[in-house]
């Protein structure tokens, strides 16, 4: 085989194996920021979106406000060999308040909720299992209030240009004092 038929076959296999997370916790611009920041190493891909409401293509200012129900979403594509869902997942309840409903920080609102949109019944079992684990290490005293979605019906929207890699391209953008490591 020649060398461009090399590359066409890598590049092709390369994403047979990739999987998707999909989480909302508060503002998106924070998520995606910390997420990149910490696992760029492993090869993720990112985009910011919404999820989880009851309007077809909706825009930013409808999502913000609140009517929608959509939440403010991340959605990582990531090699399940270079990095595990667990590790993922575990590191979405690292990195923001889990035990608010409805808010982080002075974001307030459905679409600032906390939630794990699943993508399999794999993915399910990983988000219960890792989220009772986390319950009883470091949240003994509160209550976990993530909700946890079946994605297979719903649709990822996403958000207007602008908003992906927002903090990167605007290092004094917002960034909600809630977004950050807790352990």
């Amino acid at each position: 085989m020649n060398r461009l038929g090399n590359l066409v076959r890598h590049f092709s296999s390369s994403n047979i194996n990739m999987e998707k997370l999909t989480v909302a916790a508060g503002c998106f611009w924070g998520v995606e920021h910390i997420y990149v920041k910490h696992y760029k190493q492993f090869g993720i891909k990112t985009k910011v979106g919404y999820i989880g409401g009851s309007v077809t293509n909706p825009t930013y200012r409808q999502v913000c406000t609140g009517a929608t129900n959509h939440a403010e979403a991340l959605e990582v594509t990531f090699d399940p060999q270079q990095v595990s869902y667990a590790n993922l997942v575990e590191f979405f309840y690292r990195m923001h308040d889990p035990t608010t409903l409805n808010a982080q920080g002075n974001d307030v609102g459905t679409q600032y909720r906390s939630a794990i949109f699943y993508h399999s019944a794999a993915q399910k079992a990983i988000a219960e299992e890792v989220t009772r684990k986390v319950q009883a290490e470091h949240y003994k005293g509160k209550k976990i209030v993530t909700q946890l979605e079946d994605a297979s019906n719903l649709t990822f929207y996403d958000a207007e240009d602008y908003h992906q890699m927002y903090l990167f391209t605007n290092p004094n953008g917002y960034q909600c004092p809630t977004h950050r490591l807790r352990w």
